[in-house]
């Protein structure tokens, strides 16, 4: 399986997609006034700007990572030959790794184009999501300390066997 090619014909079609709907919901604040259009490609040039580090820096994480790891390493930890290892690796990464999914999402693609299996790649984004160790003290101070801990333990399972179906799939693929 060829996955930068697989990889770049989605990002071409969610591009497309993407600026298809932008391109509509900028007409369609044209027939609601003049002036909205403006301001909406105000306030993206606004969200842009505050985020434009953070996506600079986890591009450039992203880059480096694919150059500076040897890919032989990456198959070897989180590939498909890795098995529950490489889900299990996953999971703990995914797990202890802050940041906003445009942050993340980049260094993600850049492991699984290195050679980190689907099921280590479901594992590390459902642990991320479920599991971030660095959202959970964040939780309990504004939640409280059960609720948040007892979310937490009913998830645990979550990410490891989401990693294993994965897994399981791409082998049938």
């Amino acid at each position: 399986m060829n996955r930068k090619h697989k990889g770049s014909r989605r990002m071409d079609t969610t591009t497309l997609v993407l600026v298809a709907v932008a391109a509509i919901l900028l007409a369609i604040a044209f027939w609601q006034g003049r002036d909205l259009p403006l301001a909406g490609l105000q306030a993206a040039g606004r969200t842009l700007w505050r985020n434009l580090p953070m996506l600079l820096a986890s591009f450039v994480i992203a880059g480096v990572v694919q150059v500076l790891i040897p890919r032989d390493l990456i198959t070897g930890w989180l590939g498909t030959q890795a098995g529950s290892k490489g889900v299990l690796i996953g999971c703990v990464v995914g797990g202890l790794v802050p940041g906003a999914p445009y942050a993340v999402f980049p260094i993600v693609a850049a492991l699984y184009e290195a050679g980190a299996g689907l099921g280590a790649v479901v594992s590390f984004v459902s642990a991320w999501s479920l599991w971030s160790v660095s959202r959970l003290p964040l939780e309990m101070a504004l939640i409280d300390p059960k609720p948040a801990l007892v979310r937490y333990a009913i998830t645990f399972v979550v990410p490891p066997i989401a990693g294993l179906l994965a897994q399981a799939i791409a082998r049938l693929l």
